[in-house]
């Protein structure tokens, strides 16, 4: 019989027709993969607005507000032999997590990302001050998961490669050549994301051309540029991958992340990514990756680079060894047995 395993996020989940839709790929893949497993029972908050990616498992409860949320947390902790898993710190999940401790239970604490850069990002420094008591908190009283050590900040904890790829991400890619710069970015439409930035960056340059993959339509009209087209998510994998294979460069242009899917994703159909100096520590051992400054006379610089050696750049990624979406769910299985 599989053990349970309660998994919180902070995430809006919309509910239609007893189907469950999220718009974080990670929200959808990682329980789906859990599942196998466990008998996985995953809680959110509910969304009013339309989701993009469906979440294939039976067991998913959604709650309008904290304490109906918090109800269901101390029910699901009767059961000892249960395990507790939640995604990100945020002042839902912290409760959440301060509630499974007075309760008796150590929950399991997964960090996608620097809360500290993002809270930044959004709020300034009075979000460093909050995040700072959040993470501090719940680093005391929980079992730390991180896909980078130094989200961990010096406390004790496991790191994993998140990862989607599969064998069809993996297959030959389109080959494509560089005329005009072709970019692409596949993610939400956010401050932190940089996304706004990297438009103004862009502003009237006629060789320069950007499509943005994974737009709300509450904040598509936010950019409005001869050079830049808009889609909305593309839950295809097939039609997404043609996507990449479209373009010749992707571009990643967040003030903040921990281990980017996107990059992955690039990487695989051996597409060059461009980055900015906030979030360097993303390339690691990745051929492929390039640093530009967040100006333009750097950003130009650094797509010429990739233009002149375009095709040495491409033989140089075939080396990238990319972690696979079943080796992150094992390892993740392993390290949620692993604790007590």
């Amino acid at each position: 019989m599989k053990k349970k395993l309660f998994i919180f996020s902070n995430e809006s989940i919309y509910t239609n027709d007893n189907k469950f839709y999220c718009d974080n790929i990670d929200l959808k893949s990682t329980p789906e993969g859990l599942n196998r497993k466990f008998e996985v029972n995953l809680l959110g908050r509910k969304s009013p607005k339309q989701r993009s990616h469906e979440i294939k498992i039976k067991k998913i409860k959604v709650f309008n507000n904290i304490f109906s949320y918090l109800s269901e947390v101390k029910d699901a902790t009767k059961n000892k032999d249960s395990k507790f898993l939640i995604i990100s710190i945020s002042p839902y999940t912290f409760l959440i997590s301060l509630f499974i401790k007075i309760l008796g239970q150590k929950p399991i604490v997964y960090l996608r990302s620097d809360g500290y850069g993002e809270y930044k990002a959004i709020l300034g420094k009075p979000g460093l001050l909050i995040y700072h008591l959040m993470f501090s908190i719940t680093g005391a009283i929980s079992n730390l998961i991180s896909c980078r050590d130094y989200i961990l900040k010096g406390k004790k904890g496991k790191i994993i490669n998140p990862s989607q790829l599969d064998s069809t991400w993996l297959r030959q890619p389109k080959n494509t050549e560089v005329k005009n710069f072709k970019l692409l970015y596949v993610g939400r439409l956010r401050i932190e994301k940089g996304i706004f930035a990297l438009s103004e960056l862009i502003r009237n340059k006629r060789d320069i051309f950007l499509t943005i993959i994974g737009a709300e339509k509450e904040n598509s009209y936010k950019i409005n540029q001869s050079n830049i087209k808009i889609l909305p998510t593309q839950n295809n994998k097939t039609k997404l991958i043609k996507h990449y294979d479209e373009h010749n460069i992707f571009i990643l242009p967040s003030f903040t992340e921990g281990h980017p899917m996107v990059l992955l994703e690039a990487l695989a159909r051996r597409r060059p990514v461009v980055i900015f100096d906030e979030i360097k520590h993303v390339i690691g051992d990745k051929k492929g990756v390039f640093v530009s400054k967040r100006n333009f006379l750097s950003f130009l610089s650094t797509l010429n680079t990739i233009k002149k050696n375009y095709k040495k750049i491409q033989k140089d990624m075939k080396k990238n060894k990319l972690p696979t979406n079943k080796e992150f769910i094992d390892k993740f299985i392993k390290y949620i047995d692993d604790f007590n």
